[in-house]
């Protein structure tokens, strides 16, 4: 017995042995360069249940303004162009903000203003300074625009911020966006400033999507309003951004922000296609991208009949979209439910120069480190696009956008030192390049 017992452990051993050497031979057949533990494929998938899979898609760079690719032809994706500033990449969106306004192009300021938000509790209110900002040495940000206070219709600032958005390498502008004669709390309607912002796009090759912002009245009805008017307005524009499916199916792409406002069952009637009002297999079908805070709203945006789900906050562990830990289990239920998952990470989070009680979701930038551990954890769960949160949301502190020291009599304000200007810029660049030379493997 105790000869068999020997011959048994020994058997297992080799056995072990084996399986041990056959694991560590087949890691050798990882990649190796860039972030060795994405997967190596993204399949292009077929129809599933008869409803076209939003994941498997490509963006037909090489085709002229507003033109399709057609049924048929090679499904491999097109992921990048090239601009002005070298390659931009389709599959990297950018959140942008035209709310800014100044004296001498608007005949004062907006934004740069901000009123100091009271906390919800008057007990703590109480112990924060209220009132608002006073322009130009004193704005609502903790940092300060290379650009000065500027104002979004100034033709120059937006040549500047398209020249900066491209040498990002984002290829995608995700405008917020108020319908005609709306606007935030703090804002002035700036819808008419839309087709200044495509057509300076389109001079970088870049591509605008649109960010639906929540408005008194928004309900499914007007979103589907809205769709139609930004559609039948801006849809035949040469930088207006469309996905494009492997069927060679072209649609545009929305985020909706605070889509938990609307309850699923009236954003059903809208995006599902048995809905009273239903936009599906229409002129106006699009992909409808939903805001995700809590976890229980992967389900209500399943149920609404939305075609994915991003995070948009910058800050880690702010809310459970935001929180990088969770990205894995979120990526799984969107696979699982033919959904695409867009994560969006940020350079940091400080918002305490609009409202001074939030210290506590402040997210230092940590000269860089804390944005590219945002991407790296963004890029492990294999997504389809990345968002950046954001190009110039100065109240926030997410900008990438150029930023300068800046010193007054009652203010000291952040910025990228020891790095230039530049520096976020230049990192978004590095990791979308990196993102696509891994998905070109994926591909292959």
């Amino acid at each position: 017995m105790a000869r068999l017992r020997r011959k048994a452990c020994i058997a297992l051993f080799l056995f072990t042995l084996f399986v041990f050497g056959t694991m560590m031979g087949l890691r050798t057949l990882k990649p190796t360069d860039g972030f060795s533990d994405l997967a190596p494929g993204l399949e292009l998938l077929p129809m599933i249940g008869g409803k076209m899979d939003r994941r498997s898609v490509s963006r037909d760079a090489t085709a002229s303004p507003g033109q399709a690719r057609p049924a048929g032809s090679n499904t491999k994706a097109v992921l990048s162009n090239s601009g002005p500033e070298g390659n931009i990449f389709y599959d990297v969106h950018i959140f942008y903000y035209t709310w800014y306004g100044n004296p001498h192009m608007d005949g004062k300021y907006i934004h740069w203003d901000h009123i100091l938000v009271p906390h919800w509790d008057p007990k703590i209110a109480s112990s924060y300074p209220r009132g608002r900002h006073m322009p130009p040495e004193d704005i609502g940000s903790s940092f300060y625009p290379e650009l000065n206070p500027y104002s979004s219709r100034d033709p120059d600032v937006l040549e500047s911020h398209m020249e900066q958005i491209g040498a990002s390498a984002a290829g995608v502008l995700v405008l917020s966006w108020y319908p005609p004669g709306l606007a935030d709390d703090n804002g002035e309607p700036a819808e008419d400033l839309v087709p200044a912002v495509l057509d300076a796009a389109y001079r970088h090759n870049l591509k605008v999507a649109f960010h639906i912002q929540p408005y008194r009245g928004r309900n499914d009805q007007s979103v589907h309003d809205n769709i139609k008017y930004i559609i039948d307005r801006y849809g035949d524009h040469g930088a207006f951004y469309k996905f494009t499916s492997s069927t060679g199916k072209s649609l545009p792409l929305f985020y909706i922000y605070d889509t938990y406002l609307t309850p699923p069952e009236s954003w059903s009637e809208f995006l599902t296609p048995t809905g009273s009002h239903s936009v599906r297999g229409s002129a106006y079908d699009s992909i409808f991208i939903a805001l995700i805070v809590e976890e229980r709203h992967k389900h209500d945006i399943l149920a609404g009949g939305f075609d994915g789900m991003y995070t948009y906050f910058a800050s880690n562990g702010f809310s459970f979209g935001s929180s990088h830990q969770n990205w894995k289990a979120i990526k799984a239920f969107c696979d699982g439910n033919n959904l695409l998952f867009i994560p969006s990470v940020g350079p940091g989070y400080i918002d305490t120069s609009i409202r001074p009680w939030n210290n506590h979701n402040m997210r230092n930038r940590v000269n860089g480190r804390y944005y590219e551990t945002a991407l790296q954890a963004a890029l492990n769960v294999r997504p389809e696009m990345v968002t950046i949160t954001s190009f110039n949301e100065w109240h926030e502190g997410t900008q990438i956008e150029r930023a300068v020291p800046k010193k007054t009599v009652t203010r000291v304000y952040l910025d990228y030192q020891p790095h230039g200007p530049d520096h976020y810029l230049e990192l978004t660049r590095r990791w979308a390049e990196q993102f696509n030379k891994e998905k070109e493997q994926w591909l292959m």
